[in-house]
């Protein structure tokens, strides 16, 4: 890997090309998102803007990370459009009362900063803020799904928005539902188009693109109206986007007329919570995909989203965070340093300045569509699905939460979930009120510096999430690049944040070269089979094998291979494949090792747990992958099924340099696979005659090659015994060819 850039000024003037070609990317899609994320929040569309260009250039100037961006995102909308109507007094003044409590909250994510105490977001239940992140989803969905449509709902509530979207369906204008539906099949099929042409605009620019010839053919610049199997709809310029001549004429001052009201600090407590636990979690996922391995500095970086959002408050602007989003297209577009923030927001003023006119001709519906598609995938079967997944009691969490907060509000259902989440921890550990508390506070849980150097920390009583603060006290004492064991064997209970965290900590001690092993879970259950799921003691149990384990286990004493069904932390050697350097790998267990007698050729096969995607909206995926260890030099490849459009394909290889190398002599080998590599005079070389045709008369897997050895699996699940028997016997034919014509 080339150095790691530099910082400041001389960053600046090093990368300044590749951050600004990267910016293009995330200005092209921060425009519609932010003008969209701002009307569906209730506000003025050029508050999106400000936000966005406030979050890019102030944002840049005091910030705590490398690579992020910063501007509006879809966590805002529920606490804006929550203080617009707990502050309606009918003076018109709203959402000014709302630029007041958005500075206030600035103000105080700056002292949160100061007072380093980023690390307070790690103490709220990780299932509480996904069930808030959902009911966001909803909110979103309900009230957009009505502007997608060309309806509108009178109620203030959520539930009945969502009843009367379907009560009003009849009702709905087909004019603007054809642009509606146009953009969300944009939306839905953009990552499966192959066409280059298609990948010149991120999917949200397309959807506005496309829009406004329809807006040509139905004349939305004049009042009037159009029919439809000889029904008569009315269409005209309230459908548009209404944005001011000059941006000076958008700007909006707060009011801090309430603020000696409950309402006001309900606002501004809800707006520090929701931003500052989504800027810091959006961080921390931001720095895994660095491609240089920095670490942000969370405080730093919560005083400076605190003061960029101070700023936005006093011109019109929404709270700034963190967005992945952006983030990726900026990391994945070639950024190296904080600047491509910085440019993106400039980039904004001109875009804004040059496109005003364009942006005017684009309807209200095609911005809806995006927030609609958005809301869904935070609320989407696939969002509980993951809940149920992690645990009986996190799904309950989870629903509570969201049901607490459509009901009432952000605040409060943040403090009924952790509330629910606090009583059924102590009712699963069977422990009265004071002894728990007792055990989570003053649990004997230390640290011991062991005399070969290595560390024991040693956590005793209940490790949910109010003892994260305390644990991360001690971790501080161990230098990084320590090797240390995590005994857990003394705990009555281990909940799922208090996990996260402690699985997030040997991420990050081991990329400082440090051993560490997590133990003494032995004697615990829990209700669902994720590493990460809530566990309780019970000392009088021992680990069972499932029936599948117990086949593999045979399996391993029949033919002499090793095998284990314990979790395995140590997954390093994936990330030097492809397809793992940009998902995050969470463990591998259930891992059976061999070698091929004569080849000189190791194997493992492993049950391994990643994530596709990044922070909240990440998603889990099990499957059983073969490495085939070869012990010498071969190309790096990737070779998949011809044609799959599956999402859990990284097609942006093929933007990345990559491209699909085909053999005029075997057009059945071409069509059957897609074969991508960068030095692809040393890939003809290495697929000889032999391995050709092995290729095309055995199984078709997903294969890579990191140069020295290969990844093998097949579709994304679990392999049954046969198909671990399966690969073996793959693998052994495919090293034999190798070994032979090599």
């Amino acid at each position: 890997m080339e150095g790691i850039p530099k910082k400041g000024f001389k960053g600046l003037i090093e990368n300044w090309q590749s951050d600004l070609i990267a910016a293009i990317s995330v200005s092209l899609i921060a425009l519609p998102l932010s003008l969209g994320i701002a009307l569906a929040a209730g506000a003025p569309a050029m508050s999106g803007i400000f936000s966005a260009i406030v979050g890019g250039v102030v944002t840049t100037l005091y910030r705590g990370g490398h690579i992020s961006v910063n501007g509006p995102a879809k966590g805002v909308i529920g606490v804006i459009l929550l203080g617009i109507t707990l502050m309606d007094d009918g003076s018109g003044q709203a959402f000014n009362y709302v630029l007041a409590a958005v500075v206030v909250s600035g103000a105080l994510q700056v002292l949160l900063g100061i007072l380093k105490l980023g690390r307070l977001a790690d103490i709220f239940h990780s299932s509480v803020i996904h069930g808030i992140l959902a009911a966001i989803g909803i909110i979103i969905f309900a009230k957009q799904i009505h502007v997608a449509m060309g309806t509108h709902s009178d109620s203030p509530n959520i539930i009945q928005n969502l009843i009367d979207a379907v009560v009003y369906l009849h009702q709905a204008n087909p004019f603007v539902v054809i642009i509606a539906l146009t953009g969300l099949l944009l939306l839905l099929f953009h990552s499966k188009i192959s066409n280059r042409f298609f990948h010149l605009l991120p999917a949200p620019m397309w959807v506005i693109a496309i829009s406004i010839p329809f807006v040509y053919a139905f004349n939305f610049f004049d009042e009037h109206t159009l029919s439809f199997f000889g029904k008569a709809y009315e269409v005209g310029p309230q459908l548009l986007l209404n944005i001011p001549d000059t941006i000076t004429d958008s700007i909006m001052h707060p009011n801090f007329g309430k603020i000696n009201t409950i309402e006001f600090w309900t606002t501004v407590f809800s707006m520090l919570i929701i931003t500052s636990i989504e800027s810091l979690a959006i961080a921390k996922a931001v720095d895994k995909i660095d491609p240089y391995k920095r670490k942000t500095d969370l405080n730093k970086d919560l005083t400076g989203i605190g003061l960029s959002t101070m700023v936005a408050g006093f011109i019109g602007g929404l709270p700034i965070i963190a967005v992945i989003i952006r983030s990726t297209v900026n990391i994945h577009n070639g950024a190296k340093t904080k600047w491509s923030n910085m440019y993106q927001g400039l980039l904004l003023i001109l875009f804004i300045a040059v496109l005003s006119p364009i942006m005017r001709q684009v309807p209200l519906c095609a911005f809806a569509i995006l927030l609609v598609y958005t809301g869904f995938k935070l609320a989407s079967p696939a969002v509980f699905k993951q809940a149920y997944n992690q645990g009986t009691e996190q799904l309950v969490f989870f629903v509570a939460t969201m049901i607490f907060t459509l009901y009432t509000n952000l605040l409060i259902g943040l403090i009924g979930g952790l509330l629910l989440a606090l009583i059924t921890h102590m009712l699963l550990a069977k422990l009265s009120i004071p002894q728990f508390f007792k055990m989570v506070y003053n649990p004997r849980t230390k640290v011991v510096k062991r005399p070969d150097g290595t560390f024991d920390l040693k956590i005793r009583g209940i490790a949910n999430f109010l003892g994260i603060i305390k644990v991360d006290k001690l971790v501080a004492q161990i230098p990084s690049g320590a090797d240390v064991n995590i005994d857990l064997s003394e705990t009555r209970l281990v909940g799922m944040t208090y996990m996260d965290y402690l699985v997030e900590y040997l991420k990050t001690q081991r990329s400082t070269g440090g051993n560490v092993f997590i133990s003494g879970l032995d004697a615990h259950v829990s209700s669902s089979t994720y590493n990460r799921a809530l566990k309780i003691s019970l000392t009088s149990s021992s680990a069972k094998l499932s029936p599948r384990q117990k086949r593999l286990r045979n399996l391993a004493t029949e033919k002499s291979y090793q095998y284990t069904s314990q979790v395995d932390w140590n997954t390093i050697y994936l990330k030097k494949f492809h397809f793992f350097e940009i998902r995050p790998i969470e463990r591998k267990y259930n891992c059976l090792k061999g070698a091929f007698d004569g080849l000189n050729a190791s194997w493992e096969i492993a049950d391994v747990t990643f994530n596709e995607g990044q922070a909240f909206t990440a998603e889990t995926f099990n499957t059983t992958l073969m490495v085939l260890k070869l012990n010498r030099k071969i190309p790096v490849f990737t070779m998949e099924k011809e044609g799959v459009l599956e999402k859990i394909f990284d097609r942006m290889m093929a933007f990345t340099g990559y491209k699909d190398i085909d053999f005029k002599m075997y057009p059945d080998f071409s069509k059957k696979f897609l074969l991508m590599g960068n030095d692809e005079a040393e890939i003809r070389a290495f697929f000889t005659d032999e391995i050709i045709r092995f290729f095309e008369n055995h199984q078709i897997y997903h294969i890579e090659s990191n140069g020295e050895a290969l990844v093998i699996f097949d579709k994304i699940k679990l392999a049954r015994t046969d198909e671990t028997i399966a690969f073996i016997d793959y693998g052994k034919k495919l090293a034999t060819i190798l070994d032979a014509t090599h």
